[in-house]
């Protein structure tokens, strides 16, 4: 029996197997980003492992995620013929969906980081040292506009459409893995350690579970925006392995002991402290819509039933 998320409504187009969506997500990617890292490359604003070099260099990464949600939302519309309500991008509240999550996704990193620097992984170097720099302060400013983009396109990509197609053709447990599996993909390198992998995985298990809960698509954008921005502003720490290289918001945080505690040159997202809060939320919010989806079927009879 097919299974649906966000929307009931049967696309009028072409609707992939299941098990090609993920590779279709991949071809995507790579026709859409290859031509604006190239261009960011020569202009000296990406290094040769296409890392963005400072502030200027993540924001101008912009035009690649824009490509490869124009890219998607094209094919949504124009080979599945769907509305973007069956992708996710649905429901009332929308703002403040997005600052609930945006306020979710900040408070979690807040208690990563400080779970570290009480573990010992983390030394006190200097209290918010970008108030010193009113340029410093603009960079973060345009920093949270950047990262909503950049977050809001992969929730778009794989928590919206890829996850709602494989869950369309095959089931629920199905799209979970699948589009888990090609976000992790997409975000491997050779210098990635198995650690980051495992948390990318369980990250993109939490945010479908996420979706699934509140069927839409605008607290996990909030959340994810949030998480990029507060980590990569907040502690002068590495965001997946990437320095925006501006002086810290709140406070300037330097790795100390083994990096399984600080994650080292990845940043708080590779320390099991992430992996283990992501693990705990994920199962959280399955266990919760469970008991929800059985409450929904299967009502509680009133004393006066028979």
């Amino acid at each position: 029996m097919t299974q649906t998320i966000f929307s009931d409504e049967t696309p009028k187009g072409w609707l992939p197997p299941s098990i090609a969506a993920p590779f279709i997500c991949i071809f995507i990617f790579a026709i859409s980003m290859t031509p604006f890292d190239i261009g960011l490359e020569h202009l000296g604003l990406t290094d040769a492992m296409g890392s963005p070099r400072g502030p200027l260099g993540f924001c101008l990464l912009l035009a690649s995620f824009i490509a490869v949600g124009l890219a998607v939302f094209g094919w949504v519309r124009w080979v599945e013929k769907r509305s973007l309500a069956s992708v996710g991008l649905r429901g009332e509240q929308r703002l403040e969906k997005f600052l609930i999550g945006l306020a979710v996704g900040i408070a979690m990193m807040g208690a990563i980081v400080t779970a570290i620097a009480l573990s010992g992984g983390y030394r006190v170097a200097d209290l918010a040292p970008a108030f010193a720099s009113p340029a410093a302060l603009g960079w973060i400013a345009l920093l949270l506009a950047c990262f909503t983009v950049q977050a809001s396109v992969e929730e778009f990509v794989f928590r919206g459409w890829l996850f709602s197609t494989i869950m369309r053709r095959w089931n629920t447990s199905a799209a979970f893995i699948l589009s888990s599996a090609a976000f992790t993909f997409l975000h491997f390198s050779p210098r990635t350690s198995l650690l980051m992998l495992a948390m990318t995985f369980v990250y993109s298990i939490f945010a479908c579970a996420w979706v699934r809960r509140s069927n839409s698509l605008w607290g996990v954008m909030g959340w994810h925006t949030g998480w990029n921005w507060f980590t990569a502003t907040g502690f002068e720490v590495p965001v997946t392995g990437l320095d925006v290289g501006l002086p810290a918001l709140i406070v300037k945080l330097v790795p100390v002991g083994p990096a399984y505690l600080n994650g080292a040159g990845e940043g708080p997202e590779g320390s099991i402290y992430t992996l283990g809060l992501l693990t705990a939320a994920s199962l959280s919010l399955l266990l919760v819509t469970q008991q929800r989806t059985r409450v929904r079927i299967n009502p509680p009879r009133s004393a006066h039933q028979p």
